[in-house]
């Protein structure tokens, strides 16, 4: 009996301990940007530039929520919220074989993104390392 009330008290006692980030499978928000970074493949803001003045043909996807993108936004950008990202960029962007450039903010987001569109089957998006901050950083426009 006291065995048993041991164990017991001993599975109270782990159950209503907190999981700390030792925790099976528990990573932090900057250990799964780390990740996608590594899984994703990355251009420059001055590529993203260089394809703009270019012409080339590509999607530029900006995954910001809609109040930041309009306060501004790389001039040509479609914006899908990385919330929604997966349940919408099937009717914005069909052809999975679309070229797509994928930014946000600070560059937190997007490799994310980026990586949720490679589980989808779009083999050709890649993330604008840098993100808006970048751009703007490096004197392109921003239009709203």
């Amino acid at each position: 009996m006291k065995r048993l009330l041991a164990l017991c008290m001993a599975g109270v006692l782990l159950a209503v301990a907190p999981a700390g980030p030792a925790a099976a499978g528990e990573r932090t928000p900057d250990q799964m940007v780390a990740e996608a970074r590594g899984a994703v493949r990355e251009v420059s803001v001055a590529e993203v530039r260089r394809m703009i003045d270019a012409g080339e043909k590509f999607t530029l996807l900006d995954v910001r929520d809609r109040h930041e993108y309009e306060e501004g936004y790389i001039p040509g950008a479609v914006n899908i919220s990385r919330g929604s990202l997966e349940f919408k960029v099937g009717l914005a962007i069909p052809d999975k074989t679309t070229r797509i450039v994928v930014y946000c903010g600070q560059d937190l987001r997007s490799p994310l993104a980026v990586r949720a569109l490679n589980e989808l089957g779009y083999g050709n998006a890649v993330n604008m390392a840098g993100g808006l901050k970048g751009w703007k950083a490096a004197g392109y426009p921003v239009t709203k």
